[in-house]
C-alpha cells in the first residue's frame, strides 16, 4: 500500500535541517550575521539611554536635533547602499561578465556607481527631509551652507564602505552580500549620530575619531547649538573621505582584477 501523499516525515524535516545547517556552517559571514543585530542594537540604544539619562536638558537646546540626525544619518546610508545594491543587481542577472565585453572599464563602472548613488541618495533623503517640513515643522535646510559640507562628506564615506562591499562579493561570492547591511550599521555606533562622542568610553573615542562620520555628526551639534560651523571637524572629515574613498577604489580594483583572472565575473549571479 502506498504511502498518503500528506504523510508526514520527520526524517524529511532533519534532512532540510541538516541541509541548512550545512549552509550556514559553511558561510561565515551568516554565522557573523547572527550574533551581529542584536549586538549593534543593543551597544547603540545603550550609549543613547546612557546619554539622556544624564543630560536631560539636552532636547530642550536644540529643536529638531534628532531629526536632522536622522536624516543625515540616511545619506550615508543610501550612499552606500546606492553603490552595493545597484552592483548586485549586475551579479542577480549574470550581466557582469556581458558589461565587461564591451569596452566598459571597471574604474568608469565605479564612477556610474557613484553617479547613480548620488541621484538616489538625493532623491531618498531629499523626499524625507521635504515631507519632514509639514510633518514636524522642521526643516533641515536651515542649517544653511553646513548642510552641504555634511551631505557630501557622509555620501563620499557611504561610497568608500560600498566599493569595499563590492569588493568582497567580488572576492567570496554573494554569500558576502549582507555585508551591505551589516558594515554600515557597524560605524553606527561610534558616529555618535545621537549623542555626542564623549558618551563612548575613552578607548571607543579614538576608533570614532578615525570616522569622518564622527567629525560631521560632531560639526551638525556645534552649528545647532553653538550655531557655529567647526572648520577643524570638517577639514579631518575631508581628509579621511580622501584616504578612505582612495582605499575603497583601490580595493574594488583589486578583487575586480582577481575576479576575473579567476574566471569569476561570468560564473557569478543567483
Amino acid at each position: 500500500m502506498n504511502a498518503l501523499p500528506f504523510a508526514f516525515s520527520w526524517y524529511r524535516i532533519g534532512a532540510m535541517v541538516l541541509r541548512y545547517v550545512y549552509v550556514l556552517r559553511s558561510s561565515w559571514p551568516r554565522i557573523i550575521e547572527l550574533a551581529y543585530w542584536p549586538t549593534v542594537q543593543m551597544i547603540l540604544w545603550g550609549f543613547i539611554t546612557q546619554f539622556f539619562v544624564t543630560t536631560s536638558t539636552w532636547l530642550a537646546q536644540a529643536s529638531g536635533a534628532l531629526l536632522a540626525a536622522v536624516l543625515l544619518w540616511d545619506v550615508l546610508f543610501r550612499g552606500q547602499l546606492g553603490v552595493s545594491v545597484v552592483f548586485f543587481e549586475e551579479l542577480y542577472s549574470r550581466n557582469l561578465g556581458h558589461l565587461f565585453a564591451s569596452p566598459l572599464r571597471p574604474y568608469e563602472l565605479i564612477f556610474a556607481l557613484l553617479t547613480i548613488s548620488f541621484i538616489r541618495t538625493v532623491i531618498g533623503v531629499g523626499a524625507a527631509a521635504c515631507l519632514a517640513i509639514p510633518f514636524y515643522h522642521y526643516s533641515i535646510f536651515s542649517l544653511g551652507l553646513p548642510l552641504l559640507a555634511f551631505f557630501m562628506n557622509l555620501l563620499v564615506l557611504g561610497w568608500s564602505i560600498g566599493l569595499v562591499i563590492c569588493a568582497l562579493v567580488l572576492r567570496y561570492g554573494l554569500g558576502a552580500e549582507s555585508f551591505a547591511w551589516a558594515a554600515i550599521f557597524a560605524v553606527a555606533p561610534v558616529s555618535g549620530i545621537y549623542y555626542p562622542i564623549t558618551v563612548l568610553p575613552e578607548w571607543l573615542q579614538s576608533v570614532a575619531y578615525l570616522l569622518p562620520s564622527s567629525h560631521v555628526f560632531e560639526g551638525m551639534r556645534a552649528v545647532l547649538f553653538e550655531q557655529t560651523f567647526r572648520l577643524d571637524l570638517f577639514l579631518h572629515a575631508v581628509v579621511l573621505n580622501m584616504a578612505y574613498l582612495a582605499l575603497g577604489i583601490a580595493t574594488f580594483l583589486y578583487a575586480f582584477r582577481t575576479a576575473r583572472r579567476r574566471g569569476l565575473l561570468l560564473s557569478m549571479g543567483e
